[in-house]
């Protein structure tokens, strides 16, 4: 019979969002550099891996495999309504067992680590004596708002969207309903069924790996890693960013456009890898940056609510050019915050975007509800702009009020020396015997004693 190797061996499985693959990812170099495992990704087969995930696997040390989990045939799901967490959950469910099986007899295999929408795993792992762990890719607050969910929804009578009273979420400001994760709105709709049940199984993880570091939440944070014996053990091992800049990248074009600006000059317009916005905000949108007079570069993509190959920036006035540059679909964030141009940053404030800005100290304009709030509210390094209460649009009247007070006013400057001040504590907490670091050596720790006890 063949030996099998001494080295440790951990299953992530990702979901197949981009910025969740990417913290997964630089989790998974850490804890090979540092602490000397193997690891496979195994990823949920949707398709072909987009260019962006195939760019981030090829890049990994040899030390780090990946799988595609052969397709599953969802036949007997209607096509038009079923949700992709209704998808992740089957994929799993059909085509993980045989994979877990196989790195179980050619590995040593300690841990099976999934993502939130991924819990129905842990049944498995169990089975196969592998420890289950939870990766949470977003902030403190919204995990303790998921651990919290079932609890508060058993409370609530009405939409959160409706309720008078302002939600409590432990150890963390108040917040209202309509500002809670859009999955959670609807409590007729089968995502908020989903996260329902993903909440609750998050307490069956032996411990919860957490994108974030003690000096960003301090207290959310202490409160997660506080004794409770219905509550895994939480590791905040972040933050994970790809911050590492390439020479050459496809939007090269855009950082040369940025070289001609002076520092701190251009506002950076983005809302991610899977944001995109109605074709009524993308006008408004427009027209705003347009009035405010201020050099920007944004990444527009196709509107939500109309075909992808309608023509969508309207335009009132057609012979006076735009303050800035505007890029199809893609361009390579990580350079682009860390151009000495960039100023300030309009997200909607999806957790990677928001560490990557962090991490280059650069303001923020938010867009996203419950992490605009804690940003605004709590860590105090983002402007917010008021929506319609109607059409639920930010106006192009707001818009170069709030660009103005973040790229030029005293609010900015105060937001960006906040920044820098993270940007630091960022940098320090992955250092030696610092506290992420600390923790992801507890979490080798555990994992190899659990190497001790298997049979050679």
């Amino acid at each position: 019979m063949e030996q099998l190797s001494t080295t440790p061996h951990i299953a992530i499985v990702p979901s197949p969002g981009i910025s969740h693959f990417t913290a997964f990812t630089e989790f998974a170099k850490r804890l090979v550099h540092r602490h000397s495992f193997s690891i496979t990704f195994v990823i949920p087969n949707d398709g072909s891996l987009s260019k962006a995930q195939q760019s981030l696997l090829g890049s990994l040390p040899p030390s780090i495999a990946h799988v595609l989990l052969p397709p599953v045939t969802l036949d007997d799901l209607p096509a038009e309504t079923t949700r992709i967490e209704t998808i992740i959950a089957l994929m799993l469910a059909r085509s993980l067992r045989n994979e877990v099986r196989r790195l179980q007899k050619s590995t040593r295999l300690v841990a099976l680590v999934v993502d939130f929408f991924g819990t129905d795993a842990f049944n498995m792992a169990e089975e196969f004596s592998v420890s289950p762990f939870l990766f949470f890719p977003g902030a403190a607050m919204c995990l303790s708002l998921f651990l919290h969910l079932s609890t508060l929804d058993e409370a609530v009578s009405c939409e959160y969207r409706d309720l008078p009273e302002l939600v409590k979420i432990p150890s963390y400001i108040p917040v209202h309903g309509r500002d809670l994760l859009e999955p959670v709105h609807d409590c007729h709709n089968d995502t908020h069924k989903w996260v329902l049940h993903h909440a609750r199984r998050c307490r069956l993880a032996k411990g919860i790996l957490l994108n974030s570091f003690e000096e960003l939440e301090p207290k959310v944070i202490e409160y997660l890693q506080g004794e409770e014996l219905s509550k895994p053990l939480v590791y905040s091992v972040g933050p994970l960013v790809n911050i590492k800049q390439s020479s050459k990248s496809d939007g090269s074009e855009c950082l040369k456009w940025l070289d001609e600006h002076p520092k701190c000059s251009v506002l950076y317009v983005s809302f991610g890898s899977g944001g995109t916005l109605s074709y009524d905000q993308i006008q408004e949108l427009a027209l705003g940056l347009e009035m405010s007079e201020h050099m920007f570069l944004w990444v527009m993509r196709t509107p939500n609510d109309i075909a992808a190959e309608a023509a969508y920036l309207a335009r009132d006035s057609q012979n006076e050019p735009f303050e800035g540059l505007v890029v199809s679909l893609w361009v390579p964030q990580a350079q682009v915050l860390a151009h000495s141009s960039i100023g300030g940053f309009l997200t909607h404030c999806g957790w990677n975007s928001t560490l990557e800005s962090m991490l280059n100290g650069v303001p923020l304009f938010a867009e996203q509800r419950i992490n605009a709030c804690m940003l605004t509210q709590d860590i105090k390094v983002a402007l917010r702009p008021s929506a319609d209460p109607e059409s639920g649009l930010v106006g192009r009247d707001v818009i170069p009020k709030v660009v103005k007070r973040l790229m030029r006013g005293e609010e900015g400057k105060r937001i960006r020396n906040r920044m820098k001040e993270l940007e630091d504590a960022a940098a320090k907490v992955l250092g030696e015997d610092r506290s992420s670091t600390r923790a992801l050596s507890e979490l080798a720790l555990i994992w190899k004693a659990k190497l001790k006890n298997q049979p050679h």
